[in-house]
């Protein structure tokens, strides 16, 4: 690194932390538990829909995705950013605006609504658990991946220095400064994309030669046979996963609960799906480009993005796409630690352990957890680093299998199936983990199958089975969702075209991409 890249980097982040602090100080320190864990309720559309691209896009995306278009998946990787463009328009009509009138903190409290304590306190303590063991370590994980590969910064050093920052202004701040700190960080780790983008697609020799030694890898939909990603796992379990992540995801949906109105909200999650429609280009097709270049460098397919910015940066640059990259890891784990500590203060230590708490008690809560957090991924992080585990982006997705069937299937059913009982959610939630870990761990064809289609049947058998609940013993009593009296949930039309011109965006990529 030169003095210049030095510097850029640390003034990148110096100006991040102390515009998050300083935009959230009012609204963290005097507005409570909402002032805290939804920044007021005041996010606008575009502060919601750049804070949900820089929670989304991280090293799993820079490393983990961008290896799997410079392995044996190509361009096909691209379908989890492009379902999930798709599936965000769809949750802007559909569940967004349930939620919104509800005026819920999390995703575990529509739960108790529904069904009762029970589903709330399941769906709390295995979010925490898949937050910590899994997101967290994941990102910062790849996050050190990224520094050592790039500039040799040791594993575990890598890790905390990542770790800290991150924890310190959600700490702080809560979701205004994690929101407010997006903003910068969103639009630097999109424009370092891109930029990778242009300057690996000059060096490989335009568009043309591109296309014409990368034919096999450009396209979105991949034979049934193929390992990482058949056509079969798309169509079948894909969808499940999308509704969750989009719909039902706590560091995804806290931006859309901390939404000033229903438009704000409903614009901002579409237009953070017309960013994601920029992911191939700026982060797959790169690593393909990697891939042709530098290929026989590598040890594993995840140093394909790293080792693009190492060897095509040119010096001076080199600060700024460290910057973007840290701030895209640091965006997703401070979003990810925020969700966490609201969770854990709200749906587990308030509504579990403590019952009636005082405001500022919960927020210190949230704040010491998010602590513990950091300190228990910092740790665990390094022994991911390991072939055995297939990659960082197959490990987040292959592992959040356990939690994608029951949750969606509660959720959904508890809109598809009005009468079904109160204890079929708990079941939900506890029998989703247990159908998964079967197909994972079973002897026979079922083992084999990929595990998207493993999400799909786990889903079916608990969907039918919640079936039957209802039929044997339906619930008496309708279920009541709080309202919020003085919530329009009216749909503008602007809101409608916008959603329209990202499903054509997504229809495009696969007409010209097939």
């Amino acid at each position: 690194m030169q003095i210049l890249d030095i510097l850029f980097f640390l003034l990148f982040f110096a100006v991040v932390v102390s515009f998050s602090l300083w935009n959230s100080r009012k609204v963290a320190s005097e507005g409570g538990t909402a002032g805290y864990f939804l920044a007021g309720r005041r996010l606008t559309w575009p502060l919601i829909g750049i804070s949900i691209v820089a929670a989304n896009i991280s090293t799993e995306q820079f490393v983990g995705m961008s290896g799997q278009g410079a392995g044996d998946v190509g361009l096909a990787v691209s379908s989890w950013q492009l379902m999930g463009s798709l599936f965000i328009v769809l949750i802007a009509f559909t569940l967004l605006p349930r939620f919104l009138k509800a005026g819920i903190y999390t995703m575990p409290e529509f739960l108790e609504y529904r069904y009762d304590a029970r589903a709330r306190g399941a769906m709390a303590l295995m979010t925490v658990v898949i937050y910590v063991f899994v997101l967290l370590t994941a990102v910062l994980y790849s996050g050190g991946v990224t520094l050592r590969t790039i500039f040799g910064i040791p594993m575990n050093v890598g890790v905390w220095m990542i770790g800290i920052v991150a924890m310190f202004y959600t700490a702080v701040g809560g979701l205004r400064a994690v929101a407010r700190a997006d903003l910068i960080q969103g639009v630097a780790l999109l424009a370092g994309g891109l930029l990778t983008f242009f300057l690996a697609l000059h060096a490989v020799g335009g568009w043309g030669t591109f296309v014409a030694e990368n034919q096999e890898k450009l396209h979105l939909v991949l034979p049934a046979d193929n390992p990482a990603l058949p056509w079969t796992g798309v169509l079948s379990g894909m969808w499940i996963v999308m509704i969750y992540y989009c719909g039902l995801n706590q560091f995804i949906v806290q931006r859309n609960l901390a939404a000033r109105s229903l438009r704000d909200g409903q614009l901002g999650v579409i237009f953070a799906g017309g960013l994601w429609l920029l992911v191939p280009f700026a982060i797959v097709i790169p690593g393909i480009i990697s891939n042709q270049l530098y290929g026989d460098t590598f040890i594993t397919p995840d140093e394909a993005f790293p080792t693009l910015i190492r060897e095509l940066i040119p010096n001076g640059l080199r600060g700024f796409m460290l910057a973007a990259i840290a701030g895209a890891v640091i965006s997703s784990l401070a979003s990810m630690l925020n969700s966490a500590s609201t969770i854990f203060s709200i749906d587990i230590y308030k509504r579990m352990l403590r019952g009636d708490v005082a405001e500022r008690e919960l927020v210190l809560t949230g704040r010491l957890a998010t602590v513990v957090f950091v300190a228990v991924g910092c740790l665990l992080a390094p022994m991911l680093d390991n072939p055995r585990f297939g990659g960082v982006f197959n490990y987040i997705q292959q592992f959040q299998g356990y939690i994608w069937p029951g949750v969606v299937a509660a959720f959904t059913m508890a809109f598809i199936l009005p009468r079904a009982p109160a204890f079929s959610g708990v079941f939900a939630i506890l029998c989703g983990p247990l159908a998964y870990g079967i197909f994972q761990f079973g002897e026979g064809s079922w083992h084999s199958l990929h595990f998207l289609v493993q999400v799909f049947l786990s889903y079916c058998v608990i969907a039918l089975l919640m079936a039957a609940f209802t039929l044997i013993k339906p619930r008496t009593v309708p279920y009541k969702l709080p309202v919020r009296a003085d919530f329009d949930i009216r749909t503008g039309i602007e809101v409608k075209i916008a959603g329209g011109l990202v499903v054509a965006g997504v229809v495009a990529y696969y007409a010209v991409f097939w």
